[in-house]
């Protein structure tokens, strides 16, 4: 699933905050996908099921995907 970078770069600085935000920001593509940027999703904190909707509270449901 792709998703913009921007979107998961809001999550990263809501969970583990601006620096690791930052670092993301300069690594990660415009547009994320979940399956080819596993690996760097991975080093940023962020795990594939958050962001595609485990339990419904994930960022695919807030983007309407």
């Amino acid at each position: 699933m792709q998703i913009p970078k921007q979107q998961v770069i809001d999550l990263i600085k809501s969970k583990v905050g601006g620096e690791k935000a930052g670092q993301a920001d300069s690594e990660l593509p415009d547009q994320v996908d979940t399956d080819q940027h596993a690996g760097l999703l991975q080093k940023f904190g962020v795990d594939r099921q958050e962001l595609l909707g485990g339990g419904g509270g994930g960022l695919a449901g807030k983007l309407g995907l």
